[in-house]
């Protein structure tokens, strides 16, 4: 009814009569003790009541589907799941060749991989919503195991006829004479360079947030300002676009990433995961 607005077209959707949606909805209301719905002349509205169980029920719905589609891929074989969560860094620089070697020694296994800003990555690991997170160092865990993944550093990438060009370090301070390009506002790496800047008690010259790293690299490669990435991405995406990259000297600039974990065990082929990951390259 949600989503047709009557229950006449409820009705419709579902091949059955008008009156059972009505004695159905009648019943759970009663059985639930609130209301889920309110009639109007126009047709059905939905209550606050109403659209927390339509939440939880969509939810039930999708786990339901999932449950299915990984049941009968265990009837074709597949010893097991692992649903992980992860940064935008990791899934650039390092995760492709350590789910590749992961995969080729575990074939009957199936990865999951989802991207999300640090904070969320945490917050989906404690939700139970993933296995395994990777996420910035300095990311709070909330009483979530950690283990370091890997290293990187930022640098800042421009154009070759940038001002900055052909420095061999810089310290970030030095930049804000001059336009910056922003990762979106969740990402750990905004949050650095912000926070610096608050630091130095200096504006930001942001001239425009973008959603992903070759966005960034796009935006400097067009003069709109600098960028800052990890090295690993600089080192896929910056040559191609004839740009260049300056490290930063700052100590936030030297970063680590952390695989999370809840402490309860973990089911088979996530341990099997985690393991491969935490090994040092």
């Amino acid at each position: 009814m949600c989503e047709e607005g009557t229950l006449t077209g409820a009705a419709r959707r579902e091949a059955i009569a008008p009156s059972a949606v009505s004695k159905r909805l009648g019943e759970l209301e009663r059985t639930l003790g609130i209301r889920l719905l309110e009639r109007r002349a126009t047709g059905m509205a939905i209550t606050p009541s109403g659209d927390t169980l339509l939440h939880h029920a969509r939810r039930i719905l999708r786990n339901a589907e999932q449950a299915a589609l990984e049941l009968a891929e265990h009837a074709k074989g597949v010893r097991g799941f692992v649903r992980m969560l992860a940064n935008l860094s990791a899934i650039v620089q390092f995760l492709p060749e350590d789910l590749r070697g992961f995969l080729a020694a575990q074939p009957a296994i199936r990865v999951e991989l989802e991207e999300r800003p640090s904070t969320r990555v945490a917050a989906g690991v404690r939700d139970g919503v993933a296995d395994l997170g990777i996420c910035a160092g300095d990311t709070p865990t909330g009483g979530l195991a950690s283990l370091p993944y890997r290293r990187d550093r930022l640098v800042l990438v421009m154009r070759a006829d940038h001002p900055l060009a052909g420095q061999a370090e810089l310290p970030f301070s030095e930049t804000l004479e001059h336009d910056h390009v922003g990762l979106h506002a969740e990402s750990s790496i905004y949050g650095s360079v912000r926070a610096e800047a608050q630091r130095l008690g200096r504006p930001l010259r942001l001239r425009v947030h973008v959603p992903s790293f070759d966005a960034v690299c796009r935006m400097a490669q067009a003069n709109m300002g600098l960028g800052v990435v990890p090295s690993g991405v600089f080192d896929l995406l910056g040559p191609q676009m004839r740009l260049t990259a300056v490290p930063l000297t700052d100590v936030w600039a030297r970063r680590e990433l952390q695989i999370l974990t809840r402490h309860a065990a973990l089911p088979p082929a996530a341990r099997l995961l985690l393991d491969h990951l935490a090994v040092e390259p």
